[in-house]
């Protein structure tokens, strides 16, 4: 998985996070720098961290995974792109408008079950950015995600405290679709190299 395909990764893992952003922009109204930060940071470190935790359970289960990797990568990202586009597509959930801790760990982990399994992938389709040991390109990959997803997080905080919900199924749908090609490229690239 080169520089590319982590990125478009990263910004389709922060689609769930961006579509929480916005609620929590939508629900607090008029929202603080200090509220962006907030929300980006638990967002952002709780994307990059469960990656990492998916990355250390994969390994444990390498040589199984390695027999069965792109199609490993297919269904666990489609099954995570399917279930966003799903989850947009449902009736809207009540987002608390707080930034507390409590409230804040609560919607990090749920936004970032997905990028667990997403760590899973690596250890079936390795990231290749650097010439040097897998440790460090999947730790390049994790900070890459960790830090577009507080990017983005800010962003949607800001959007939805501005614009309002029309944005919030739209970056999901986006999200979920980005992950789903991933998973095709990688069985595709498995078919036909």
């Amino acid at each position: 998985m080169e520089l590319f395909r982590v990125l478009m990764l990263a910004v389709g893992l922060a689609m769930d996070a961006f579509a929480v952003s916005i609620c929590k922009g939508l629900a607090a109204g008029k929202v603080t720098k200090r509220e962006y930060f907030i929300c980006g940071i638990w967002f952002g470190c709780f994307q990059g961290l469960m990656p990492f935790a998916g990355y250390l359970i994969g390994t444990r289960f390498e040589k199984l995974i390695a027999m069965v990797a792109p199609w490993v990568a297919f269904v666990l990202l489609s099954l995570i792109g399917g279930n966003m586009i799903r989850e947009a597509l449902s009736p809207d959930e009540k987002i608390s408008p707080g930034f507390d801790a409590k409230t804040m760990f609560m919607m990090a982990v749920a936004t970032s079950i997905d990028a667990l399994a997403v760590g899973i992938t690596f250890v079936a389709v390795p990231v290749k950015i650097f010439n040097s040991a897998r440790i460090i390109n999947v730790l390049f990959a994790v900070i890459v995600i960790g830090f577009i997803t507080f990017i983005i997080s800010m962003i949607g905080v800001k959007i939805g405290s501005v614009f309002g919900k029309r944005f919030k199924s739209g970056s999901e749908i986006f999200g979920g679709v980005i992950l789903i090609m991933i998973g095709l490229n990688a069985i595709i690239t498995y078919l036909f190299s």
